[in-house]
């Protein structure tokens, strides 16, 4: 007959949650704090060692006497945390938000035409998979390269500028950034002007 061993379970003092769910709750600064101080083993196996910030809360804690006074300054310096990572989250947002997509339609030779599709690498678009995406979409040459302004673009050959852009539309919809200008140049090669006869 076989026995059976019974682990403890940890919960958090802060959520009531087992450690591994703390990240569900809302307060995970908090819970990560409590965690450090009550159970250091579980906190390192958990998150590792490199919480900088985390740690100088905790040692600041650490030094702070007990009771009440250590309780809000710990509560102070948790909100300062959130704000701190929430600002820098309506930054980068606000970032996103402000940039644009550009897909630019340039004609060759012979009515062929290639695509060029910039900007998308502000938001944390993997440029190579959505060349392969697009590829293997529309049956046709992709490729990633550098544009003039050294930032990463994608080249597709073809003229499937309506489907890339409601592809990228979606894309970007996925992402909760629905608001963001798609903007489309259709680069058209210019006819040589008719020489005017001389007087």
């Amino acid at each position: 007959m076989s026995t059976v061993t019974l682990r403890k379970v940890v919960y958090c003092d802060v959520c009531s949650f087992p450690p591994d769910y703390c990240e569900f709750s809302g307060k995970l600064k908090r819970c990560k704090v409590w965690l450090r101080e009550n159970h250091p083993d579980i906190y390192v196996q958990q998150y590792g060692e490199d919480e900088d910030e985390v740690n100088a809360v905790s040692s600041k804690l650490a030094e702070s006497s007990i009771g009440e006074e250590r309780e809000e300054k710990l509560e102070k310096d948790l909100k300062r945390l959130e704000t701190k990572q929430e600002n820098r989250e309506q930054r980068e947002l606000a970032k996103k938000l402000s940039s644009k997509v550009v897909i630019k339609r340039e004609a060759r030779t012979k009515r062929k035409f290639i695509l060029a599709i910039s900007g998308l690498e502000v938001f944390d678009v993997d440029m190579k998979k959505l060349a392969k995406t697009f590829a293997s979409k529309f049956a046709t040459g992709c490729s990633v390269s550098k544009n003039a302004e050294k930032k990463e673009e994608i080249v597709i050959q073809g003229d499937v500028l309506e489907e890339v852009e409601k592809y990228i539309h979606s894309l970007l919809e996925e992402k909760g950034l629905k608001d963001v200008k798609v903007e489309t140049i259709d680069a058209k090669k210019k006819k040589k002007a008719p020489e005017t006869p001389a007087n």
